[in-house]
């Protein structure tokens, strides 16, 4: 039997990642293929009827029903183990088409303070509109998110690990209290992608992605998908084939390139990251590292349970709080001074006017957002280049 016609259910995750979900269309091609349409065409007007029908398989309309989209989805839903995946056009869409989807007016979520600043103003702001109501609780404090939960609650929402203080919540015991609470437990996981960790495998009823960042890796696109049973991801498609928030083709395409190096490319990250917390841990102008990997991490043994390693993000607070952070951003000349992650090329931002820049006062003080806070992205260049950068600024703070 030839490599590739293996079952499916026998292969090992770096397989997974390049093989599983493409179906060879009658010109065998080797890669896998864009299909930039709009639209299908059919062979008479009574097949037509049956795939809108639903009666037969088959592609419709590219805002939901697209090979190349198709592909990625199935192929990000071995990977998580999850029975389905609907993809989406932004990470926040997919929070968004997970809401609507599953949520009505009078429903509640408890989530963590620490969250990305978007998906707080979504939950806040956009779903606070419709009656929608969310609590806030610390990541790590299971005794919190219990005590948050009322008869209304239907969904409990993560970021594990945090962004960007590497917090980290113990996925399974989550998992048993939202589903003895007959609620949902989803997990936003392109942090560590499922090279590193696999919430449903640990309980979780959904995982959440921005496939702008690891699951692509480059930077070169935007999207994003949710991870499940068919039974909430039906729903979940519903809302985008209705709603319209649609991964195109290309960045679908672009996607699934992308995890066919995913695990190569997360252990690289990994390995530098770890190395350059322990680099900052001894810089005299650092006052504090924020990274799970570390020995001295609060969650640091439940992390190297949960996960496979750390991740590529890391937090870290230098003397001269707003001041101090910008000169240390300004003087590097390589790293990138952007919001976005997960990218080849090491990214550097200051999280208090940038990525959770919409968040008051007093929820940046809750979410341990510092003015003196950097977060660095570690990307795959020489790490003793990466220190250098790092070193400009940081030298003039001592």
């Amino acid at each position: 039997m030839h490599d590739d016609q293996r079952p499916e259910a026998a292969w090992g995750l770096d397989t997974l990642a390049i093989r599983t979900g493409h179906d060879r269309t009658h010109e065998q091609e080797h890669g896998e293929p864009i299909f930039p349409t709009s639209s299908f065409v059919y062979g008479s007007a009574a097949e037509a009827a049956r795939k809108f029908g639903g009666e037969e398989p088959g592609n419709v309309y590219s805002r939901f029903t697209n090979p190349t989209v198709h592909t990625f989805e199935r192929r990000l839903a071995a990977l998580e183990g999850g029975e389905r995946c609907v993809a989406t056009s932004s990470g926040m869409a997919a929070i968004l088409a997970t809401a609507l989807a599953l949520l009505s007016a009078g429903d509640e979520i408890v989530a963590s303070r620490s969250l990305f600043g978007s998906t707080v103003s979504l939950f806040d702001k956009y779903l606070g509109k419709l009656g929608i109501t969310t609590r806030y609780v610390e990541l790590s404090d299971l005794a919190a998110w219990e005590a948050a939960i009322t008869p209304a609650t239907r969904l409990l929402f993560a970021e594990t690990p945090s962004n960007p203080l590497s917090e980290v919540v113990d996925i399974a015991a989550l998992a048993e209290i939202a589903h003895r609470h007959e609620a949902l437990l989803a997990i936003d996981n392109c942090f560590l992608t499922p090279a590193l960790q696999r919430p449903l495998a640990l309980g979780a009823d959904l995982v959440i992605h921005s496939a702008t960042k690891y699951l692509d890796g480059q930077g070169r696109a935007v999207g994003g998908a949710v991870v499940g049973r068919d039974k909430e991801l039906e729903e979940v498609f519903g809302v985008v084939r209705t709603c319209g928030p649609c991964l195109s083709p290309f960045n679908a395409w672009v996607f699934t390139k992308g995890l066919e190096t995913l695990s190569l490319r997360m252990k690289a990250h990994c390995t530098s990251a770890l190395a350059l917390a322990q680099w900052l841990v001894a810089h005299p102008a650092v006052e504090r590292v924020h990274y799970s990997g570390l020995a001295d991490h609060p969650q640091h043994a439940l992390a190297s349970r949960q996960q496979g390693a750390f991740g590529a993000v890391l937090g870290f607070e230098v003397k001269g709080g707003r001041e101090g952070a910008w000169s240390v951003i300004d003087a590097t000349r390589m790293l990138s001074i952007t919001g976005n992650l997960g990218d080849v090329k090491t990214t550097i931002t200051h999280p208090a006017t940038t990525t959770h820049g919409r968040l008051s006062e007093e929820q940046k003080a809750a979410a341990g957002i510092a003015e003196g806070l950097i977060r660095v992205a570690v990307g795959l260049e020489n790490l003793e280049d990466i220190r250098t950068d790092l070193a400009r600024g940081l030298d003039a703070l001592v």
